[in-house]
């Protein structure tokens, strides 16, 4: 198979020729793009395109954009998606994010905050793991990522002041935590401008993972590593889903014979169709189809970035 902006030659057995043919196979126009982008030479543009068929007038995002919430309103959890969507081509600023930035303001909690889900979403399909409720808290899981995209990209926002605070204090008050709240103070940590302190608690949060058993750190015995309350059997995390590049973090959590293993794992990983598998638990057949490429494209974002022979 060619790559269409690759202008080479894929071998088909390769990882990325396989992938790419599950991605024109099965992905919505929105993961299409972000794979030519990022695989096959494509524009920025394009992806930005077709990000907006997800854009509410509020500046937030709706539409299913993250795949476990269905119906058109705008969530904090799609709006996060967005924004990291935008980070991953280079296009993380302007009147777009300011827009977002409003969004936030406005979505956010007293204490400036963002739930994951707000009341609006009530009378459209959810994911039973993501319950709707009147009066939401905030929550780490929806904006640690936010804030550390909005930092790491030099975006400045009067929001961001009392969202940081929040973040901090999240983080230093982690101590029973599972693997996706842990994965959004990873990406908190990444961004946010004070790195001695975010360094100091990045180095306490590894040892959290690892003395609570929250990585798998033997692929070839998962079977004896707990899976977190509320998650689906199987729904282990591996130190690639901490660590998705060499520069996080969270790479210093892991020996190089650790990681090795873990992307090893990860590599093997991919299936026959030449999409990589969704993890947690499957309520809708549609979620799981439009997820399944999602996962892809950031599969061979991660073994691409710590050099591994991906096509």
């Amino acid at each position: 198979m060619a790559g269409t902006g690759a202008g080479t030659a894929l071998s088909p057995s390769s990882p990325l020729a396989r992938a790419e043919r599950f991605i024109w196979l099965t992905a919505r126009v929105l993961e299409q793009r972000r794979f030519a982008y990022h695989f096959l030479g494509g524009a920025s543009d394009a992806v930005e395109t077709a990000l907006t068929a997800y854009l509410n007038g509020d500046g937030g995002y709706g539409h299913a954009l993250e795949p476990d919430l269905r119906g058109p309103v705008s969530q904090p959890l799609h709006t996060g998606h967005a924004l990291r969507v935008l980070d991953s081509i280079g296009r993380c600023g302007g009147l777009r994010v300011e827009r977002m930035c409003q969004y936030f303001t406005r979505a956010s909690t007293a204490d400036g905050a963002l739930p994951a889900v707000l009341p609006s979403q009530r009378g459209y399909p959810a994911a039973p793991f993501i319950p709707v409720v009147d009066d939401p808290p905030g929550e780490l899981l929806a904006t640690g990522p936010v804030v550390g995209l909005l930092h790491g990209n030099q975006v400045w926002h009067a929001w961001l002041f009392r969202a940081t605070d929040f973040c901090w204090a999240a983080v230093d008050a982690l101590e029973h935590s599972h693997p996706y709240e842990i994965e959004a103070a990873v990406a908190f940590l990444e961004g946010v401008p004070d790195r001695a302190r975010a360094e100091a608690a990045a180095d306490r949060l590894g040892r959290l993972v690892r003395e609570r058993r929250l990585v798998v750190l033997d692929p070839g015995k998962r079977d004896r590593y707990p899976v977190a309350d509320g998650y689906a059997p199987g729904e282990h995390h591996f130190p690639y889903d901490y660590a998705r590049t060499p520069r996080s973090p969270a790479r210093r959590w892991f020996t190089d014979e650790e990681m090795a293993r873990s992307l090893d794992h990860l590599e093997s990983a991919q299936e026959e169709d030449g999409g990589w598998p969704v993890t947690w638990r499957p309520w809708a057949p549609g979620t799981s189809l439009e997820a399944r490429p999602i996962v892809t494209v950031e599969a061979l974002r991660t073994l691409r970035a710590y050099g591994r022979a991906i096509g």
